[in-house]
């Protein structure tokens, strides 16, 4: 027998946020900040890399791609700067029912928890923009949680444990756009990891990443979580 679900945690960008893909323009603009030529094989490699990781901790993407801590570090400074300069300017907006696909989750007594691969000055940032900073019971980034982002299961059992609103694993429900929300779903032990087709990464990534569901959004999700 399933049990039933209690604590929803739910990615941001790609899957409540519409970004429009800035994450790839604020990548452009720190990496040229740290030299790395516009169009050159070096740039494309590294913006690959970047949609290949959709999801992860940027600060872990940015010691992959540059050769010590220091560089990976300036990296991931200029990419939050430049990803607030295009939030600011107005450039980000919820996935059309997120806000509402939420409220209808809360009003049924879930426990709702935004997670993301930002550092929290860029959440807060996308919080602020769209008015959201009451829209869940908690807000968490790779910080909060120890510093280990996705893939790891760390932000979904940190909402466990922060939150206390589940007694097992199992009543979690995770849902995101990446194959790196449904590992971290799944490495979590989550009752539901259900991928979103709104955000980064098509089904077949999903699926093969651990997804027990894959939706066309977030508004699908208070139905499937009520018919469990």
């Amino acid at each position: 027998m399933k049990e039933r679900i209690s604590l929803v945690v739910l990615d941001m960008a790609g899957t409540t946020v519409a970004d429009g893909g800035l994450v790839e323009q604020a990548f452009g603009a720190a990496a040229q900040r740290l030299g790395v030529e516009p169009g050159s094989t070096d740039h494309a490699e590294k913006l690959d890399y970047v949609r290949a990781t959709m999801g992860e901790s940027k600060i872990s993407v940015f010691r992959h791609l540059f050769d010590d801590e220091t560089t990976a570090q300036r990296a991931n400074t200029a990419f939050e700067e430049a990803y607030a300069e295009l939030v600011d300017g107005g450039r980000i907006a919820a996935i059309p029912g997120a806000r509402e696909a939420v409220e209808t989750m809360r009003d049924a007594g879930l426990t709702v928890v935004l997670t993301t691969g930002f550092a929290r000055v860029t959440q807060d940032a996308i919080l602020d923009a769209l008015g959201w900073h009451d829209l869940a019971d908690l807000t968490l980034c790779p910080a909060d949680a120890g510093g280990r982002g996705r893939p790891y299961p760390d932000m979904v059992l940190t909402a466990l444990l922060r939150t206390g609103a589940a007694d097992s694993v199992r009543q979690i429900a995770v849902a995101g756009d990446t194959s790196y929300d449904m590992l971290s779903g799944s490495r979590a032990g989550s009752g539901i990891v259900a991928g979103v087709l709104t955000g980064a990464h098509a089904d077949q990534a999903l699926w093969h990443a651990g997804a027990t569901h894959v939706l066309a959004s977030v508004t699908e999700l208070p139905s499937l979580i009520g018919g469990e």
